[in-house]
């Protein structure tokens, strides 16, 4: 086997316990070199040759010796290592240069990592992000076809071949659109994304792309509608306007004078429009069923839906089985983005009709650090949280604890986007700043028992986009 420069040796940074790895004594600091004699040029390569029922694996020692282990196991059943690198390859960055990109609009200074733009396919299928298909090739996606490999998730922004290349700055950007077409020709499922630009891609340009984009279906499940956010950092950038209430509603009506033909047609509603749409035009969000199973959660349309379903079912369920005390004395504060306050207020109020001696303070934070213009949850950072509350820790309002969405800090740790740690909150603040997550019922739980909220604060959990409401 030829290797270009190690390219293609995997170093293994763990052997989990009662795997075939630790039957086969492989061991922390091995390398992997292949699968049934394929190169693994990334972690889809791993997990597709490792399907078979018999694989032989070679390993390489730390000592330079080369195992060849002949493997007889379950279909799906992997080896049970972890990589050094979790995607077993360099990551893909944007060759695209957005009109609405938010990392253009940030300042500087921030954290390295807040600057990198991915556009990595395989991120789309491992992490749900969604891409631009600029920087893929007719191999990637015969290998996508190949491996089967789904769903896809893809930021289209205008079906336009013109407007599309405008758009993202890149001159192949409308022709790789011709991709769309063979992912449906061999019925891989595929989700889709537009950011609205008001002037831009909305009115009869959005039509247009949402009746090209129905030509995809049913393999192309879904497509969201979200406005672009725009940040006080756009000097020298494409002059974007935010929407106003009347241009929320123009929206909104538009996607849903489609959605009952789709889904009579297909069972899909198809096409669906951001919570932020809503709040903006001041209307209802929209019943559970038209969401069709919360498909485009991660880009803002249902979250807020789905919490009141869940905070709802929750309070009948602790009504029915009358698990807590309803006498529970408590104050809490919830710091939350302008977006979401409305809802989290009615929501917080309903926990305390229930408990009539908890008490919740909701305090909508205004943010300073990208601009009034950004008003959602996950983009507050630790100094606004702080100055948002100050006035009631002057005044001692802030109860017995700060809750936060777990959206405003950085996956996996506990960092708000400007560093400042949930610690160091705390303690500037005076009281315990608790994560919670995106459930109805941890949002309950963490209103009204302490010692489940000191237990979820001391978690490491996965966290959901930062851009969430």
């Amino acid at each position: 086997m030829i290797m270009d420069n190690n390219k293609y040796e995997h170093l293994i940074k763990k052997v989990y316990e009662e795997s075939i790895a630790e039957e086969l004594e492989i061991e922390a600091g091995d390398v992997l070199l292949s699968i049934n004699d394929n190169i693994i040029k990334d972690v889809f390569d791993y997990r597709y040759y490792m399907k078979d029922e018999y694989v032989e694996v070679l390993i390489r020692k730390a000592d330079g010796e080369e195992w060849l282990l002949e493997i007889d196991k379950d279909y799906d059943e992997e080896l049970g290592v972890e990589f050094e690198n979790s995607l077993m390859s360099e990551y893909k960055s944007c060759s695209n240069k957005c009109i609405f990109c938010f990392i253009d609009q940030m300042p500087k200074g921030m954290r390295d990592t807040l600057y990198f733009k991915d556009d990595d396919s395989r991120l789309s299928f491992l992490q749900g992000n969604y891409i631009t298909l600029t920087n893929m090739k007719d191999d990637d996606i015969e290998r996508i076809v190949n491996m089967n490999l789904a769903p896809i998730n893809i930021s289209v922004q205008s079906m336009n071949p013109e407007l599309r290349c405008m758009m993202l700055n890149n001159r192949f950007a409308g022709e790789k659109l011709k991709y769309l077409k063979v992912l449906f020709e061999n019925h891989i499922e595929m989700n889709g994304q537009i950011v609205l630009c008001k002037g831009v891609n909305d009115g009869d340009e959005l039509k247009f792309s949402i009746e090209a984009l129905s030509e995809y279906l049913p393999y192309m499940r879904s497509v969201s509608v979200v406005p672009a956010g725009i940040t006080k950092f756009r000097e020298g950038l494409y002059p974007l306007e935010l929407f106003d209430k009347n241009e929320a509603e123009q929206v909104i009506d538009l996607i849903e004078s489609y959605q009952q033909k789709f889904y009579g047609k297909y069972g899909l509603h198809f096409i669906h429009a951001s919570d932020e749409w809503y709040i903006s035009a001041g209307r209802d969000f929209p019943e559970e069923e038209r969401y069709d199973g919360y498909i485009q959660l991660e880009n803002g349309v249902g979250m807020m839906r789905l919490l009141i379903e869940e905070v709802s079912e929750y309070l009948e369920q602790i009504k029915c089985n009358k698990e807590y005390d309803m006498s529970i004395k408590r104050t809490v504060t919830i710091a939350t983005g302008l977006l979401a306050y409305d809802t989290i207020k009615q929501l917080s109020d309903k926990v305390c009709e229930l408990f009539n001696n908890i008490t919740v303070n909701v305090v909508p934070v205004k943010n300073r650090f990208f601009g009034e213009t950004i008003t959602v949850t996950g983009l507050i950072t630790g100094e606004d949280l702080i100055f948002a509350l100050d006035e009631y820790k002057k005044c001692n309002r802030l109860g017995d604890a700060v809750l936060i969405s777990s959206c405003m800090i950085r996956s996996g740790e506990r960092v708000f986007l400007d560093d400042i740690t949930i610690d160091e909150a705390g303690e500037r603040l005076g009281v315990n700043v608790v994560m919670t997550d995106s459930s109805g019922e941890d949002f309950v739980k963490s209103i009204i028992d302490e010692e489940y909220s000191m237990e979820r604060n001391n978690e490491n959990q996965v966290y959901i986009d930062a851009f969430d409401l």
